[in-house]
């Protein structure tokens, strides 16, 4: 009942001006800020970790300006689920086009992150080219029938859930899909190495690499940042990364990493930070779990 309310109330905020929707969200994160203590000490956290030399003035309000960037997300999802394409047009800037549609037709990888314009830019990708993404699957299946409905109104997405592994994946790849992938979340050690992420010796996904040379992909970063002045988004794609992978998987993943961070410099309350992007730590020396835990 709840999650069918939620989605009735987005489909009313789609009749509302994108400002307004935008004002809606940062009001709404204000109010989240206060009330979602559990987060907003996860956030705190993770900007103690990355950024030590922020004072704490600092770092409450930019854990305020990310709840407010995270609601708007939400909110502003209400557009991608039921605006027109015209609408979405008019919002979505895009920079490096010319990398994206080079790299069409062949096996492409293209390489996003966890910033909250994540969304838009799948939808960017999905009106301009058939795609394949990953997912993760709701509790609720009727909000789960929603998501993959919405994700594919523009255009012919494959959806595999995380479950499925990569083999669907790669023969899509492989059939020419784009693939829409992110990897910066902690899914514990498995298939994972510990490399620096902020200097902090992370888990990190070594999927990339193996993806490409599977199916022989190009990996294209493409990156979505929401515009000041409530002006809507920008969706940039970067140039094809050469001498990808290079045979060392840690080296690879670093490589993804220092992407990533260098991104999150620009546009720091843009990032993640609720997510516990830490949880899982190196073993000790003597091989025994860590018992390091920065949530505690």
């Amino acid at each position: 009942m709840i999650a069918r309310l939620g989605v009735f109330l987005l489909w009313l905020i789609h009749f509302l001006p994108f400002k307004i929707q935008a004002l809606l969200g940062d009001g709404l994160g204000a109010l989240l800020y206060l009330f979602a203590r559990s987060r907003r000490r996860i956030a705190d956290i993770n900007l103690r970790l990355c950024f030590p030399q922020m004072t704490e003035a600092e770092r409450a309000r930019m854990v305020r300006q990310n709840f407010q960037f995270f609601t708007r997300s939400v909110i502003e999802r209400s557009i991608l689920w039921w605006g027109s394409r015209a609408q979405l047009q008019k919002l979505i800037r895009v920079e490096g086009r010319e990398h994206f549609d080079s790299a069409l037709g062949q096996p492409l990888i293209l390489l996003t992150a966890h910033f909250v314009g994540l969304d838009v830019g799948g939808s960017w990708i999905i009106q301009n080219a058939n795609g394949v993404s990953v997912y993760a699957r709701q509790k609720n299946p009727f909000l789960e029938k929603v998501i993959l409905e919405k994700r594919g109104r523009f255009g012919e997405q494959l959806l595999y859930a995380r479950q499925e592994g990569l083999r669907p994946v790669v023969k899509a790849l492989r059939a020419g899909y784009p693939f829409y992938y992110f990897t910066d979340q902690d899914f514990s050690t498995k298939d994972s190495l510990f490399v620096p992420f902020f200097g902090i010796q992370t888990a990190t996904l070594a999927t990339l690499p193996r993806l490409v040379d599977m199916a022989r992909a190009k990996v294209v970063p493409c990156i979505t940042r929401v515009l000041p002045d409530y002006q809507g988004y920008e969706v940039r794609f970067y140039p094809a990364w050469e001498n990808y992978p290079s045979g060392n998987l840690t080296a690879d993943a670093q490589r993804m990493n220092e992407f990533i961070e260098q991104r999150v410099l620009e546009m720091p309350e843009q990032y993640f930070w609720l997510h516990r992007r830490f949880k899982t730590r190196p073993p000790n020396p003597d091989n025994t779990s860590s018992e390091e835990n920065f949530y505690k």
